[in-house]
């Protein structure tokens, strides 16, 4: 079989004709980035051992549509107007319209968004969900805008990329950085321009134009039915077992909540600036309730626990590790100092490949993020099906079908893993790539 990623092999001996197999894509420079090719290398590896058909192989390690934008954005001075650099990726269409977060992070690039669009093609496949992967990114420090300046920025890049989202198109989600009021400001732009309400082309939204009740928690309580499973599969209970919880956002501080509601004993959490760290167990409620009256991002002051550094809180001895936070958290720089049993990801990346081959290697059972952190995008599924449907479901509802589809998805991935004799991850991969082969060998080739 040919190996895309052999950009010699036109050169050896036993080429294949290069009017059957034309020479296979290299990465352009401006995808050229730690974190997309991780997607790739992940994304080869698979491919190389499911001894995937080589034309697909190599359509799956680009995105379909990339669409980088600049546009003028005015501070709320009124004098300063700065040049701001966007993106929107559609990974790949086969599947249905695209579906993805949007980040603002000042570190924002093609390359990360790109990455972002693939993994998320993996998880709606591994989900059984009728999309395709997207990921939109905005490079500004949220942190620095006003309320008036984010919804400036928000509006306008929304009228940038307007042609090329839609409720049958792609539709956009929330993301590090962004919230339920940046999606209700991009519905509204986008209504706008249409000339009337279209609630479905964004999810994510406040519950009353049109969100869906548990998609604010759906991440973390995906993480969370994941490492359910896992504890029952490797014969351990989640109640009394001690847990470490890296980033306290969106996804950490809920996965931390739920795991002590679950009877777990959170010993550490953090967040950008450092975290806090207590082995007889933190009271979650009061570390939330605290760290919403404090001014920056950090935990390491909370009164509670010792403080720790990102880093540190990564080596502390625990049952279940859920790094939560932003890529590249676990290298090989790391991997050999982690003390967990189990790592479950809530991030987007968190692991290189040379660390998961150190953590194989000490039998720590690794749950991917594109099976662990799926949860966001399918109560986005949910939003977008009640928002076709104009009949919404209770919270009790929502949550019990994402336990259910996440508690069947992690067990079917398991399954595969020990039929395959190979990693979650891998297992995953070529559950989420093998549904996307199917589904592009019944379309075919246009034209």
């Amino acid at each position: 079989m040919r190996d895309p990623r052999n950009t010699n092999e036109k050169n050896s001996a036993n080429a294949v004709d290069p009017e059957l197999h034309p020479a296979p894509i290299e990465i352009p420079l401006e995808w050229d980035t730690p974190m997309y090719r991780l997607a790739v290398d992940q994304l080869d590896q698979t491919a190389e051992q499911m001894n995937l058909d080589p034309n697909i192989w190599e359509r799956l390690r680009a995105p379909q549509r990339s669409h980088v934008v600049s546009f003028p954005f005015r501070r709320d001075d009124y004098h300063t107007v700065e040049t701001v650099f966007a993106y929107r990726v559609q990974h790949m269409l086969t599947m249905g319209p695209t579906k993805g977060g949007l980040r603002y992070d000042e570190d924002v690039n093609l390359g990360e968004v790109t990455a972002l669009s693939m993994w998320m093609t993996w998880k709606c496949a591994i989900m059984n969900l009728p999309f395709g992967g997207a990921k939109g990114g905005v490079r500004i420090d949220p942190h620095t805008l006003s309320s008036d300046e984010l919804q400036r920025l928000t509006r306008r890049y929304t009228s940038e990329i307007i042609e090329v989202i839609g409720p049958d198109r792609d539709i956009p989600a929330p993301d590090l950085g962004t919230d339920e009021r940046v999606m209700a400001w991009m519905m509204d732009t986008y209504s706008q321009q249409k000339g009337y309400a279209v609630p479905g082309v964004v999810t994510g939204k406040p519950i009353e134009i049109g969100g869906s009740y548990g998609r604010r928690e759906a991440t973390g309580r995906g993480v969370i039915s994941c490492v359910t499973e896992a504890c029952r599969d490797q014969g351990r209970s989640l109640a009394g077992s001690s847990v470490v919880v890296q980033g306290f956002g969106a996804v950490g501080s809920v996965a931390a909540r739920l795991a002590a509601e679950l009877g777990a004993k959170v010993i550490g959490v953090s967040s950008l600036g450092g975290g806090t760290y207590n082995p007889n167990g933190l009271d979650i409620d009061a570390v939330e309730s605290w760290f919403k009256q404090q001014s920056g991002d950090d935990l390491r002051d909370y009164p509670d626990g010792d403080a720790v550094s990102n880093q540190e809180l990564l080596e502390l001895p625990c049952d279940i590790l859920i790094p939560a936070a932003i890529q590249n958290q676990i290298t090989e720089k790391n991997a050999a100092a982690l003390r967990c049993k189990m790592m479950v990801e809530g991030a987007n990346g968190p692991t290189t490949l040379e660390a998961d081959a150190i953590l194989n290697d000490r039998n720590i059972l690794v749950v991917p993020d594109i099976l662990a952190n799926a949860g966001g995008v399918t109560v986005s599924y949910f939003e977008w099906v009640q928002g076709v449907q104009q009949f919404f479901w209770s919270e009790e509802e929502v949550n019990r079908k994402l336990i259910d589809l996440m508690q069947s998805a992690y067990r079917a991935v398991d399954q595969l893993a020990k039929e395959k004799q190979v990693t979650l991850r891998t297992a995953a991969l070529m559950r989420g790539i093998g549904r996307v082969k199917q589904a592009k060998h019944v379309r075919g080739v246009f034209p």
